[in-house]
């Protein structure tokens, strides 16, 4: 088993981020290509957008570090450092309130 350090996996991906003209920045964390169940680390610099997109299975979104609205077109809802909340089924997006680092889970069918 490999020991993966998120601590250090979201600085080096939210120096990324800060750096990057897209302003994000993420790694898979687990679940390479065939596996059913993907992480993924993701960091946003402040006031960046993370397009509107449709999850392709069931998923849960982690705040790590900062906060982060997750938005549809009727609702958003804040989340902060150390929350969790179950993806929307429509279509989201999301904006980093402060820079931020969060963990995907989905759950592929």
């Amino acid at each position: 088993m490999d020991v993966v350090s998120i601590n250090d996996l979201a600085d080096a991906q939210l120096a990324q981020a800060r750096a990057a003209d897209s302003g994000r920045g993420a790694t898979t964390v687990h679940g390479r290509s065939g596996a059913r169940l993907r992480q993924t680390l993701i960091a946003l610099d402040a006031g960046r957008i993370l397009g509107e997109h449709q999850s392709p299975g069931d998923a849960s979104l982690i705040c790590l570090r900062g906060k982060v609205q997750i938005r549809t077109s009727d609702d958003a809802i804040d989340l902060n450092a150390g929350e969790m909340v179950a993806i929307p089924a429509q279509r989201h997006d999301v904006l980093a309130i402060e820079p931020s680092v969060m963990i995907l889970t989905v759950a592929l069918h």
